[in-house]
């Protein structure tokens, strides 16, 4: 979508819902593990059973106050939880408990890179809450089912200002959110699971006006494209409304990913419709200076302010650089690659292709049978023209395969590279001689042929003649009349 050449102003605002990486649920010890067999992981306090009495998970809220703290929110020391009221057949409470009016955190912001500039998003506020269950509907019959293992799952939600001004921008708020929760460890971020997923609401207005135009909300979605995709939809179908002269009805809408459209799901609720009130059985979340202490050292450097000094002082480009962050545990090994003695730019390359080709998923590197080390000597030989480039391609498998070094595949195998003088004359001669049409041409002004002699000589050495000696010693026989 070309921002510049749409004709309305996009608002857009996102409230994120992420799961916390606790092993229970956030009033009951029962298991948050993802897959089990559908209401298997319920007990009486999360299936909503009469006279039960809700216990806080403590961990949850260490997790609640780690996030504020990455997205330097202003931290309540106390707060409150409130019962948000609606029937559901996924809420066996009848209502769902969250904080309203005392939130854990607020105000704060979350920086953004958009075509390599950066840009703050201001934060609402972040506040925590337990998950409904899931309904489960099956095609043809005309029944639904429940299933309760989710009733009670951890969540934190976190509230932008309408201050997302395209698609692209919110679906690059979303992986920014991704990346510090992830880097922090309070939640694996996975959107197939449901650990991220984000209610999204979109207005338009006139260009140069300050006056909100009328929002809807596009519900649970759960992937960055579709939250582009989605937003983009519902852009256009607002503008349209708008260019007839019609009313935008302010709604919840459902995003049909297979068909590309939002439709009306229901009339949009206000907070009064809730009759939010504070839970009677829960007491006020107390944040002691200890749990703060623990949680400002439990934030790493985050993966925004790691890309900025990967530019800055390693000289990375700013893809390069974002590419490297995505995942802490691939920028914790590319750092570690550095600390063994490689070069940043040559590091990023080879990571960010022959790397990630050897494993699914980049969170697993810290245990992977290939060390950083490894790779700085694999990277130090190739800078040392002990081994071509091309050598090194065909090593670096059999490191994964075998556990073994560089440097012992490449004594075992033979494959250092040629850099005896006399020897690569003598295939450089024998070349020249089979092919003296060719060196005539050369010499007659066809100076692309150079490529095919280099080729022909590392042919004739199975890859093992250093290139650059090779380079050096065709140009001077061929340059001699």
């Amino acid at each position: 979508m070309n921002i510049e050449d749409f004709p309305y102003e996009i608002v857009i605002g996102l409230e994120v819902h992420v799961q916390l990486a606790s092993q229970s649920k956030l009033f009951c010890g029962c298991s948050t593990r993802f897959g089990s067999p559908a209401n298997s992981q319920i007990c009486p306090v999360c299936s909503g059973q009469p006279g039960v009495l809700p216990v806080l998970n403590r961990t949850a809220v260490a997790y609640a106050v780690r996030m504020a703290l990455a997205t330097n929110c202003e931290i309540r020391k106390r707060s409150r939880f409130a019962r948000k009221n609606y029937f559901y057949p996924d809420l066996p409470k009848g209502y769902q408990v969250s904080q309203f009016d005392e939130p854990i955190a607020e105000h704060g912001s979350v920086e953004v890179y958009l075509d390599d500039t950066p840009r703050k998003i201001a934060l609402t506020r972040i506040h925590m809450e337990e998950d409904a269950g899931k309904n489960i509907h099956l095609g043809g019959s005309q029944f639904s089912l429940v299933d309760l293992n989710r009733a009670g799952i951890p969540l934190i939600e976190i509230v932008s200002e309408p201050d997302i001004r395209s698609p692209a921008e919110a679906a690059e708020y979303m992986r920014s959110i991704r990346a510090i929760v992830r880097a922090t460890g309070i939640s694996d971020g996975n959107m197939e699971e449901g650990s991220l997923r984000c209610d999204a609401n979109i207005s338009l207005r006139q260009k140069g006006c300050e006056t909100l135009g009328s929002r809807t909300e596009i519900k649970n979605v759960n992937s960055f494209r579709f939250v582009e995709k989605a937003l983009e939809y519902e852009a256009r179908r607002q503008a349209d409304l708008l260019d007839r002269g019609e009313r935008i009805v302010q709604e919840t809408r459902l995003f049909d990913a297979d068909r590309g459209v939002t439709s009306s799901m229901r009339s949009k609720e206000d907070a009064d419709d809730y009759r939010y009130f504070p839970d009677p059985d829960l007491p006020p979340v107390l944040v002691d200076d200890e749990m703060l202490e623990a949680a400002r050292q439990a934030v790493p450097e985050l993966p925004i302010a790691r890309r900025r000094r990967f530019v800055e002082q390693l000289g990375l480009s700013h893809y390069d650089a974002k590419e490297l962050t995505k995942e802490r545990e691939l920028a914790d090994y590319f750092e570690s690659v550095l600390k063994a003695g490689a070069k940043a730019k040559p590091t990023a390359n080879w990571m960010l292709s022959e790397l990630l080709s050897q494993v699914d998923d980049a969170r697993n590197l810290p245990d992977a049978i290939v060390k950083p080390q490894a790779l700085a000597e694999l990277l130090s030989m190739i800078e040392a023209g002990k081994i071509s480039g091309k050598i090194a391609k065909t090593i670096w498998p059999k490191m994964w395969e075998s556990g073994h070094s560089a440097k012992a595949i490449a004594e075992e195998e033979n494959l250092f590279q040629q850099s005896d003088e006399k020897a690569l004359m003598k295939e450089i001669d024998s070349i020249l001689q089979k092919n003296d049409d060719k060196v005539q041409e050369y010499r007659g002004g066809k100076e692309k042929l150079f490529g095919f002699f280099v080729g022909q000589v590392m042919r004739a050495t199975q890859g093992k003649a250093n290139p650059q000696l090779v380079n050096q010693l065709l140009k001077a026989r061929l340059d001699q009349s």
